[in-house]
């Protein structure tokens, strides 16, 4: 008796929710949500080809340094970049000497203890140093960027979808909110304080505009700095500090393919000398 009760409360269980679930599915068919207009006037980014890109791709190293240059110039100033230590720099054609000095001047110093006192203090940067980040904690970023919190960029690549398209397009793609936007959607207009960008996710960052010239930075090999050159860059950078390691795992995959290929055709041959004299 208890285990027919037991069916029945499961059986009863079952078709409730299989009742819900046609209802849900119903109405999702007959009543669909209206579109908003971060669904219309949302923007996906263009491949901007990096040489990192493919099976065969490979960090382009003068790149890479015009990169960090525009991450030292332009984003230092609200970005930590706390994965990735000065030391770090060497796997992109800095040397030692270049290293140790570009830690020494950072502006940011390491937070430290004053070993007489015991009170908080500062210290120079070394090469064993992580990136210190431009804020002293959580309160004092939002304090200094109109409560938003600027995000850690070592990881940005992998964290946003399409990350290096990604990161291109958003530093180049702030515009004026379009006409069409506010006749269409008259709530969405772009909140006091915010930026209109159609490939942030909700169209509306807190974060200015951090490109705002062509020749904002003036690279060392002669590169004309045009906003969609340190876009360009700045994004090959981090994609770097997101996976430092893609030029050596891109040659393991080759040597692996190669590998595979070699090993089918000896097995192949060894296949063909076992059986050569077998009648099939």
């Amino acid at each position: 008796m208890p285990r027919i009760i037991a069916s029945l409360v499961g059986a009863a269980f079952v078709f409730v929710l299989a009742i819900a679930l046609f209802g849900t599915a119903k109405t999702a068919i007959q009543e669909p949500a209206a579109e908003s207009a971060e669904h219309v006037f949302h923007l996906h980014p263009e491949d901007i080809g990096l040489p990192s890109n493919g099976f065969f791709g490979k960090f382009d190293n003068q790149q890479l340094q015009r990169g960090f240059q525009v991450y030292k110039e332009v984003c230092s100033a609200c970005h930590s970049l706390k994965y990735v230590a000065f030391r770090d720099l060497s796997k992109i054609g800095y040397t030692d000497p270049e290293i140790k000095a570009i830690a020494n001047q950072w502006v940011i110093e390491q937070p430290s203890v004053n070993p007489e006192t015991g009170e908080a203090a500062t210290r120079k940067n070394v090469a064993s140093d992580h990136f210190p980040s431009p804020f002293a904690n959580e309160v004092a970023a939002r304090a200094a960027n109109n409560n938003a919190l600027p995000p850690d960029l070592s990881l940005m690549s992998k964290a946003r979808h399409d990350g290096s398209n990604y990161i291109h397009a958003l530093l180049t793609g702030y515009r004026a909110q379009p006409a069409a936007l506010i006749k269409e959607f008259p709530g969405a207009k772009t909140p006091e304080g915010l930026h209109y960008n159609p490939y942030f996710a909700n169209l509306n960052i807190a974060m200015p505009p951090p490109l705002t010239s062509d020749g904002q930075v003036t690279y060392s090999d002669g590169t004309k700095a045009t906003k969609d050159q340190m876009a360009r860059d700045v994004a090959a950078f981090l994609t770097w500090t997101a996976e430092p390691n893609l030029n050596a795992r891109h040659a393991a995959g080759v040597a692996a393919g190669i590998f595979l290929l070699i090993f089918c055709f000896l097995a192949w041959g060894a296949y063909q000398n076992v059986w050569r004299d077998v009648k099939h």
